[in-house]
């Protein structure tokens, strides 16, 4: 047999290697930023056209590169990073692999210019589809800059699977962030289509935080620091009545290098233990140094998994870390019981000597007995607390009203009559009570544990969730308003002035025409806020922040790829923040409409989000659950 193992040719092994490096714009925005972090940049400008499809330009003044280095640079496994295979194990640097320079240029057209301090002349290299096109010796600024144009130019399929512009440009952003928040010593420009999205200057921690995620958060963050033989932790994590729903403004640095580990984010998790809300999830910026041959990043080729040698003893040194600071802070809550002045000691019983107070005296009646009528008792009774009684009553109560008093004679003490009453009154009460009874057995529908409904159908009953039929109910409700009708509106006495961060209100602004479509209207925006001055009939004024809050978290994990998408996001968050909670006591007549609304809609199995709705026991199942 002929042989059949051959070598693949340089370009397919490199456009294999970009298969694994490059997945998205925002993949060569991170190798091309962590390069110049690694030539010891101060300044990094990142310039975006077109969400990364048509330009990525990151501009540095670092250290630069030699006419030599700047061609070899585009060789596979070409790197300054690291001599031989054991210095894998004591790395300090953001690349080490050789492949993110290669892997761009076999997919995208390439320009780059360099230039090294001490050099008068530096480099230009234009590359397509790793063929170097020209080389030529030009005069630039010390530092390198590259550009890489038409992504996937040469791989249509992958550029058809990219997503919209909008998610694109988020996804390139959480790259920034990432890599901003890890180097606050570092400052970094962001552009995207001649629009400044970020501007941060050199700063410490707490203030770089503030710059990315808006002014708000500087309240929220509570310090964390220790220091041990083994890990030194350092960093912020923000206050338990912060906490969102979804896992948002998590991050890990390992000796500067974003990760992502879920069972790190256990250990913050348990150390909130208590403070949280169910289903909530705390934010921190926790940032980790660790002996760099403690490690093993060398993983996965985008380095955000990394195994740890004593795991266990991380997870135990963390958790502790932030239960301490949690506490330390007055973050963890106190019991604080309203104080009733009354039981104050007066001033001026403070200055008598114990000798002037008395004990109050002691009487006994021996004669009592309980299981005895005694005249006494019979024919005395104090009756001025019922005087007083009588009075507040006839002043509170109308004409109609029944007096406890009205027959109590006080000379000869007639408590019969007085019994009588109460006894008549009581017999009313609880004749109403059973009638009430009587009438909610012979309805429609009944509420169970606050939380499902319990209704009668000719097979047999079916029990309904009430807060996943109202999710059905408002998802059509406000999808029908979106995209059908016209969404009512109405306007705020006083507009409200939100705050967010710079991406989040860049993704506001993405989606205003869909949102002024649900109701909102909008008066301006800012680069930490927008201002609103209308809002859907079905929302209050109250919910605003958080129905927005929720909606972009969910825009975030969805994804949506067409206008339509968004539609169908916002309706589901908008439903979602205001449905029907567990918990809440519905009225007969709200259970019938809430009902009759679910089987009205035009899917009621399912919620929004796939969960059932409702389950139909037929009288079939039920008797077979009793003739077990």
């Amino acid at each position: 047999m002929s042989d059949i193992i051959q070598l693949l040719p340089d370009h397919v092994a490199n456009q294999i290697a970009a298969g694994e490096v490059v997945q998205r714009p925002a993949s060569v925005v991170k190798e091309l930023v962590e390069n110049s972090i690694d030539a010891g940049a101060s300044t990094i400008k990142l310039l975006i056209k077109d969400a990364g499809k048509t330009l990525i330009q990151v501009i540095d003044d670092g250290k630069g590169m030699s006419i030599t280095d700047a061609r070899l640079s585009f060789e596979r496994h070409a790197t300054s990073k690291i001599r031989d295979a054991q210095d894998l194990f004591n790395l300090n640097t953001k690349g080490f692999r050789g492949e993110a320079l290669a892997s761009v240029a076999a997919i995208a057209h390439v320009e780059l210019k360099t230039k090294q301090e001490n050099e008068e002349l530096g480099s230009f290299i234009k590359i397509a589809g790793s063929k170097i096109v020209s080389q030529e010796s030009i005069s630039t600024s010390k530092g390198t800059s590259i550009a890489v144009k038409n992504l996937f130019y040469n791989i249509p399929a992958r550029r058809n699977f990219l997503k919209s512009d909008s998610i694109e440009t988020r996804h390139i952003v959480d790259e920034f962030q990432r890599v901003a928040l890890a180097h606050p010593d570092i400052s970094f420009l962001l552009q995207h289509n001649d629009t400044e999205l970020y501007h941060l200057k050199k700063s410490n921690l707490r203030k770089r935080i503030v710059a990315v995620f808006g002014n708000k958060m500087n309240e929220r963050l509570v310090p964390i620091s220790e220091q041990t033989d083994i890990l030194s932790i350092r960093g912020f994590t923000t206050k338990s009545e912060f906490a969102k729903k979804k896992r948002g403004e998590q991050y890990f640095f390992v000796n500067n290098r974003f990760i992502k580990s879920s069972y790190l984010n256990h250990a913050v998790v348990m150390a909130f233990e208590g403070l949280l809300e169910s289903g909530s999830h705390p934010s921190y910026f926790l940032y980790l140094e660790v002996p760099p041959n403690s490690i093993d990043i060398n993983i996965h080729p985008t380095k955000t998994e990394i195994k740890f040698d004593n795991e266990k003893v991380l997870y135990a040194i963390l958790r502790a870390t932030i239960k301490h600071s949690l506490g330390q802070y007055n973050v963890t809550p106190a019991l604080d019981f309203s104080r009733d002045a009354n039981l104050d000691t007066p001033y001026d019983y403070s200055k008598k000597s114990s000798d002037s107070s008395k004990l109050p005296p002691i009487t006994v009646d021996h004669n009592f007995n309980p299981f005895t009528a005694s005249p006494s008792y019979q024919e005395k009774p104090d009756t001025s607390n019922y005087s007083n009684e009588q009075n507040i009553s006839n002043k509170s109560s109308d004409s109609n009203s029944v007096s406890y008093q009205s027959n109590f004679k006080k000379d000869t003490g007639d408590w019969e009559a007085l019994y009588t009453n109460n006894k008549s009154i009581d017999n009313t009460k609880q004749e109403q009570l059973f009638e009430s009874h009587q009438e909610t057995e012979t309805g429609k529908t009944f509420q169970i544990q606050k939380k499902y409904l319990l209704s009668s159908i000719k097979s047999g009953v079916v029990l309904i969730n009430q807060s996943l039929a109202h999710q059905r109910i408002l998802y059509e409700e406000f999808l029908e308003n979106i995209t059908v009708k016209e969404a009512s509106s109405q306007q705020l006495l006083f507009p409200v002035n939100i705050s967010f961060s710079k991406s989040d209100i860049e993704m506001i602004y993405t989606i205003k025409s869909d949102l002024e479509s649900a109701g909102f209207m909008f008066d301006e925006f800012t680069k930490e806020s927008v201002i609103i001055r209308g809002i859907p009939t079905s929302i209050s004024e109250s919910q605003i922040t958080l129905i927005l809050e929720e909606l972009l978290d969910d825009i975030k994990l969805e994804v949506p790829d067409a206008s339509f998408s968004h539609f169908d996001v916002m309706a589901k968050s908008f439903a979602k923040s205001l449905a029907l909670k567990t918990g809440t006591v519905l009225s007969i007549k709200e259970q019938e409409n809430l009902v009759n609304d679910l089987f009205s809609c035009r899917e009621p199995n399912t919620s929004p989000f796939g969960k059932p709705t409702f389950k139909t026991l037929t009288l079939n199942e039920i008797d077979t659950i009793f003739n077990k």
